[in-house]
C-alpha cells in the first residue's frame, strides 16, 4: 500500500503521452484576476516563504477551530476575514507587483486587514455591550473593513462583483430619495456601518460563518484526498470503464469529473485538474477543441451539485434554511445524476454523429485492478457519507473524514520506512483496528488528534516519512490559497444581505415575482432563471445564489414551490451561469488547456449542458425529483413511485433535448425531426390535460420511425 499514493501511475502516464498532456499546471498568464485560482507556488523568494508560512498558520487555525470551538463565533469570523485579507493582498502583491514598493504596499494593506479582523477578538465584549451605539473607532475600523473587502474582491475577481455590491451600498445610503415603491426610510452612516461591519447580517453574516467552518474544512479535505492519489484512482476507473467505448475520451471526462466533483465541490478546480488530462485526450481522438473543452467545463461545473461535498453554496443553503446538510444532499442526488447523465448522453450522440472511436483497449487500465489496489482511498469519502446521513454535523463529519485521510497519508509514510512486508501488514492491521475502535467509541477528537500526532512523530524518523510530511504541509498551504476567492466572495456578498435585512427591498422584488406568478408560475421561473444567469455571468456562484435566493426563493415558496426546491433552482442556474458567455469562468479555465477561444468554448458548453438546463424546471413541477413533498403524482401513485416517475420523465426529456442539440440519434436527424423532438420535450413540461401522454407518444413515434429509417439507409448502403 505504500506505493499507491502517488498521483500518477504507469497506465495513466502512457495515456498522458498519447494525449500530449504534460500534467503540468496551467498558469493564468494574464493574471487579470485570480477567481479561478492562483498560479502555482506562493511567489518569489522571501515573500513567497512569508505567504507560505501565513497560509500554514491560517489552515492550522481553521482546523483547530473545527475540532475545538474555543473562540466565540463572531471572533472566529473576524479572524477568518483577517487571514483572508492578509493572504489575498499578500499573494496578489507577490504575483503582480512590479517593484518592491508595490509589494510592500500590498502586504501593508493585508496587515491592516488582519488588524481589522482581530478587532472583533480584542474588543469582543465591548462590541457586545455597545451594540447599536458604535464609537468613532468602531466606525473607522468598520469603514476600513468595507473598503478592504471591496478592494480584495476587485483584485481577486475583477470589477463585476464589487460594482454590483457598490450599487447596493449607494442604494443603502441614498435609496430614500427614490420614488415608491423602491425607496426606503433612510439610514445614517453609523447605522449602515454598524449593521454591515459588526453584526451577523452583514460582512460577518451567514456566508462568512460557513466559509470559516464548513467550506474551509472541506477544501482541506479535498486537497488531502487529491494528494493521497484520488484523482489517479478516478482517472483509472473512468478510463477502464468507458475509454474503449464510442467517443470514449469524452465519456471519461464526464465520468471522472463527476467522481472528482464528489470531493472537490468546485467546477473550475475540476477543469484545471481533470481537464489537464481529458481535454488533450479528447482532441487527440478527433473531438473539436471547443467541444472537448466545453465537455470538460460542463462536466466539471456539475461538481458543485454532486454530493456529498457539493459546492460552497450548498453549505450556505443548509445554514440559511436551518436544515441538516444531509437534507440538501438528498435533494441534490437525483438532479446531479441526471445532469451528468445528460452530459454523457450528449457526448455519446456527438461521437456517433462524427464517427469518433474509443481508445485502444490495450492502453486502458483495469478498473477492478485500480479499485483493488487503491480501494482504501474511498474510505474517507464513505465515512463522510455515512456520518452525514446518520445525524452528525457536516463540521464533525468533515473533521473525521479529514483525520482519516491524513491518517492514510501518514500511515503510508510510516509503512514506507518498514523494511519487511510482514511488519507493514501488522502496522496497517493495527492502525485499522485502532481506527475502528475510535469509530465505535464515538471518535473522541482528542484521541484522534493524539493518534495523528503520533503518526507525525513516526514519520519524522525516516526519509520517506519526512517526504510525506512535506506533502501534508503543502496540502495545508494549498488549501488556504484555494479558499481565498471563495472566502472573499462570501464576505463581500454580506453587503447585499445586510441591505436586504435592514431595508426590506427583497420584499418588494418578491411581491413582483408573486404578482407575476399568480398569472403564470412558468414566467416567474423563467424570470428567476434569467436573473440567476445574468448575475452569474459576472460574479461567482456563491453571491449569485445568495442574491437570487434572497430575492426570488421566498416568493417562489409562496407560489407553492417547496422551499428547498426554490433554493436549489437558484443554486442550479447560478452554476449554469459559469458556462454562459461572455464571462463563462469554466470556459476561461479550459481555454489555455485546449488552446481555443473562451467564447467558442462557452457556447459549446451551453450546447452540451442544454439538457441539464431543464432539470430545475422539472423539479419545480415534480418535486419528487428532489425527494420533496408536494408532487401531484404522489397523491395518485404514492411518494416513491412518484420519485421513480419524475426521474423517468426527466430522463426522457433530457434524451429529447440532447437529440435536438446534437441532431443525431441512430443517424443524423432532419430539421423536422429535431423540431418534433423539441415539441415532445415541451409536452413533458406541460401542465395541461394529457400533456405527458402526448409527449411520450410523440417521442416513441419519432424514435421508432427514425430507427426504421436508419436501418433502411444501412441496408441500402450495404447493398450498394
Amino acid at each position: 500500500m505504500t506505493q499507491q499514493t502517488s498521483v500518477t501511475g504507469a497506465d495513466t502516464d502512457q495515456l498522458h503521452a498519447l494525449s500530449g498532456a504534460t500534467g503540468a499546471p496551467i498558469e493564468n498568464e494574464a493574471l487579470d484576476n485570480f477567481e479561478h485560482g492562483f498560479p502555482p507556488g506562493f511567489g518569489p523568494g522571501k515573500w513567497g516563504l512569508l505567504a507560505y508560512g501565513i497560509a500554514l498558520v491560517f489552515a492550522s487555525f481553521q482546523i483547530l477551530i473545527s475540532a475545538w470551538h474555543f473562540l466565540p463565533s463572531q471572533s472566529v469570523r473576524g479572524i477568518h476575514v483577517g487571514f483572508l485579507l492578509l493572504l489575498s493582498f499578500g499573494l496578489v502583491a507577490n504575483f503582480k507587483a512590479k517593484t518592491e514598493a508595490e509589494r510592500l504596499f500590498g502586504w501593508a494593506l493585508g496587515l491592516v486587514g488582519f488588524g481589522v479582523g482581530l478587532y472583533q477578538l480584542i474588543f469582543y465584549n465591548d462590541l457586545i455591550i455597545r451594540d447599536g451605539d458604535p464609537t468613532t473607532m468602531d466606525l473607522v475600523v468598520g469603514s476600513l473593513l468595507v473598503i478592504l473587502v471591496f478592494e480584495a474582491a476587485r483584485r481577486l475577481m475583477g470589477n463585476a462583483l464589487p460594482i454590483m455590491c457598490g450599487v447596493c451600498l449607494l442604494y443603502w445610503f441614498f435609496g430614500q430619495y427614490l420614488p415608491a415603491p423602491f425607496n426606503h426610510r433612510g439610514y445614517g452612516f453609523d447605522q449602515i456601518i454598524g449593521h454591515l461591519s459588526f453584526g451577523t447580517e452583514g460582512l460577518y453574516g451567514t456566508p462568512i460563518y460557513v466559509s470559516a467552518t464548513y467550506i474551509f474544512l472541506f477544501i482541506v479535505f479535498g486537497s488531502f484526498l487529491e494528494k493521497a492519489g484520488m484523482i489517479h484512482l478516478f482517472n483509472d476507473v473512468s478510463l477502464g470503464l468507458f475509454g474503449g467505448a464510442r467517443g470514449g475520451p469524452a465519456k471519461v471526462a464526464v465520468f471522472s469529473s463527476g467522481l472528482m466533483g464528489m470531493i472537490s465541490g468546485s467546477g473550475v478546480a475540476n477543469v484545471v485538474t481533470v481537464g489537464q488530462f481529458t481535454i488533450p485526450l479528447m482532441i487527440k481522438f478527433g473531438y473539436r477543441r471547443a467541444f472537448a473543452a466545453g465537455v470538460e467545463a460542463t462536466a466539471s461545473m456539475g461538481g458543485q451539485i454532486m454530493p456529498p461535498v457539493m459546492g460552497a453554496a450548498a453549505f450556505i443553503m443548509a445554514e440559511t434554511l436551518g436544515v441538516e446538510y444531509s437534507e440538501i444532499v438528498k435533494a441534490a442526488v437525483i438532479p446531479a445524476v441526471l445532469y451528468f447523465a445528460s452530459a454523457f448522453w450528449m457526448v455519446h450522440l456527438e461521437a456517433g454523429k462524427h464517427g469518433l472511436k474509443g481508445i485502444e483497449r490495450s492502453l486502458l487500465p483495469k478498473p477492478l485492478k485500480a479499485l483493488k489496489e487503491r480501494w482504501y482511498l474511498a474510505l474517507p469519502l464513505a465515512v463522510l457519507v455515512f456520518m452525514l446521513f446518520h445525524g452528525f454535523t457536516p463540521l464533525f463529519a468533515g473533521t473525521m473524514g479529514l483525520a482519516l485521510t491524513v491518517g492514510l497519508l501518514l500511515g503510508a509514510g510510516v509503512a514506507l520506512g518498514l523494511k519487511s512486508t510482514s511488519l507493514r501488514v501488522i502496522f496497517w492491521v493495527g492502525l485499522g483496528l485502532i481506527a475502528a475502535a475510535l469509530f465505535k467509541d464515538g471518535m473522541d477528537v482528542k484521541i484522534v488528534a493524539g493518534l495523528i500526532a503520533a503518526l507525525i512523530l513516526l514519520n519524522g524518523l525516516t526519509i520517506g516519512g519526512r517526504a510525506t510530511l512535506l506533502i501534508c504541509r503543502d496540502a495545508l498551504a494549498d488549501s488556504a490559497k484555494t479558499a481565498l476567492p471563495v472566502g472573499i466572495a462570501c464576505a463581500i456578498v454580506g453587503t447585499i444581505i445586510g441591505l436586504m435585512t435592514q431595508t426590506g427591498i427583497g420584499t418588494t422584488f418578491g411581491a413582483w415575482i408573486i404578482g407575476l406568478g399568480q398569472h403564470s408560475l412558468f414566467l416567474a421561473l423563467v424570470l428567476t432563471m434569467i436573473l440567476s444567469i445574468l448575475l452569474g455571468t459576472g460574479i461567482p456562484t456563491i453571491p449569485t445564489y445568495i442574491i437570487v435566493a434572497a430575492l426570488a426563493a421566498p416568493a417562489l415558496e409562496k407560489l407553492g414551490v417547496p422551499l428547498i426546491v426554490s433554493h436549489m433552482f437558484a443554486f442550479y442556474y447560478g452554476i449554469m451561469a459559469d458556462l454562459s458567455p461572455p464571462v463563462a469562468l469554466a470556459a476561461l479555465a479550459a481555454a489555455p488547456i485546449a488552446k481555443e477561444n473562451p467564447d467558442k468554448i462557452g457556447w459549446e458548453a451551453m450546447r452540451v449542458a442544454l439538457a441539464g438546463y431543464v432539470i430545475p424546471f422539472i423539479a419545480v413541477y415534480s418535486p419528487a425529483l428532489m425527494l420533496q413533498a408536494g408532487d401531484p403524482m404522489a397523491n395518485v401513485i404514492g411518494f416513491w413511485p412518484a420519485v421513480v416517475y419524475a426521474t423517468f420523465k426527466a430522463g426522457v426529456a433530457i434524451a429529447l433535448f440532447g437529440m435536438v442539440a446534437i441532431g443525431y440519434l441512430f443517424s443524423r436527424l432532419t430539421v423536422v425531426e429535431r423540431v418534433l423532438c423539441f415539441a415532445a420535450a415541451v409536452f413533458l413540461f406541460g401542465e395541461f390535460p394529457y400533456s405527458d401522454p402526448l409527449g411520450y407518444a410523440l417521442a416513441l413515434a419519432l424514435t421508432v420511425r427514425h430507427w426504421w429509417a436508419s436501418r433502411a439507409e444501412e441496408r441500402a448502403s450495404s447493398l450498394a
